[in-house]
């Protein structure tokens, strides 16, 4: 065994072979953070589809990890909720099983946060320490770290504009910019981690600027998927590629609302139509670079990831028609999010390690 050991690490500085297993414990556990950041982004698409998120009416950052315990505490709980909009509204005369149950989501949503802060700041803390973290590298983290600090207000300040009187769920925007944010958060991560792996002896050869313009179409592709669950765009117009019998709706639909700026948010005519322009042009300049790769280096890594890049957002268009025609049943809603995270992730690694 030991000779093993010593035939794998001759000729390697010894130094250089501690720092290569630190960073790829480093690079493992940040993927680990990605995958729980994805965990719950997917926890928060089943709570805004069950009409979960406003079930818990106050911030309690320590102590509200605490759920009920009693009937009296989930008696006092359901009182709260009762006084709110939606309860009026929308689930008047809802029983207290009712409520168990979208409070469990709600609850399960925030505990997961406070579970990413502790997996994010412990390992480290722990990796600190022994030095495998350190200068621009731990700067970066520490700045995701704050990111992930920030997203948790973002959260409660969208939750706190589904309070207001006569508001039956969260603001649009406020939704959008609490998914966006997420998301940049997956990217910072994944971003990280696939630098972390050395690919000096790899065949990589450089695709341009188009792996990043390619990321920035799917950043903005969420965002409008996040106004389009905020405002349920995704319930009316529910045929394609037609939008109540005409591919282009009439500027009388598409901008109602004045002042015309708030068509954008509050429109949902114009919100679904800008998703589905946006999910176009993304395909399409997404089959363009991989046929443009393939013409370049078509035996490279970075055109078959260019081509997987192609596939992935054809399926997600595909599955993002699927999920309109059904009129968003829970299965399609929470797909169709949860592969927009894995479409992100995948065009992030793209756009690192194809980068000039």
């Amino acid at each position: 065994m030991s000779m093993a050991v010593a035939a794998s690490t001759e000729g390697v500085p010894l130094a250089r072979v501690s720092r290569s297993q630190s960073l790829t414990a480093v690079r493992i556990w940040i993927y680990g953070l990605a995958a729980l950041v994805v965990l719950m982004i997917a926890v928060g698409g089943a709570t805004r589809l069950t009409g979960s998120g406003l079930s818990i009416t106050e911030w309690k950052p320590v102590t509200g990890a605490i759920p009920p315990l009693t009937e009296q505490a989930w008696l006092a709980e359901f009182e709260k909720y009762k006084q709110i909009s939606q309860y009026e509204l929308l689930n008047k005369g809802m029983t207290l099983s009712e409520f168990k149950f979208i409070y469990a989501w709600e609850w399960g949503h925030r505990q997961l946060g406070r579970l990413i802060g502790l997996a994010f700041f412990l390992p480290l803390i722990w990796f600190w320490a022994r030095g495998a973290i350190k200068g621009k590298l731990a700067l970066t983290l520490l700045s995701i770290g704050a990111l992930g600090g920030l997203q948790g207000t973002i959260g409660w300040i969208m939750v706190a504009s589904g309070l207001e009187p006569g508001m039956t769920a969260v603001a649009p925007i406020k939704l959008a910019l609490h998914l966006t944010v997420a998301s940049i958060i997956l990217v910072c991560l994944v971003w990280v981690a696939s630098g972390l792996k050395d690919r000096s002896a790899t065949d990589e050869v450089s695709a341009g600027s188009a792996p990043r313009i390619l990321l920035g179409l799917i950043l903005l592709q969420i965002a409008l998927g996040g106004l389009v669950a905020g405002s349920k765009a995704g319930m009316t117009y529910n045929t394609w590629p037609l939008m109540d019998g005409a591919l282009v709706p009439p500027s009388s639909a598409l901008f109602s609302v004045k002042p015309w700026i708030e068509n954008f948010v509050d429109n949902v005519v114009l919100v679904q139509f800008n998703h589905r322009l946006v999910a176009y042009a993304l395909v399409a300049f997404a089959l363009w670079h991989a046929w443009t790769m393939r013409r370049k280096a078509p035996d490279s890594k970075a055109s078959r990831r260019a081509t997987a890049m192609a596939g992935l957002t054809l399926g997600q268009m595909a599955l993002g028609i699927v999920t309109l025609l059904l009129v968003v049943p829970l299965w399609a809603g929470l797909a169709h999010q949860v592969f927009a995270m894995a479409v992100l992730a995948m065009a992030t690694v793209h756009a690192r390690v194809s980068a000039p």
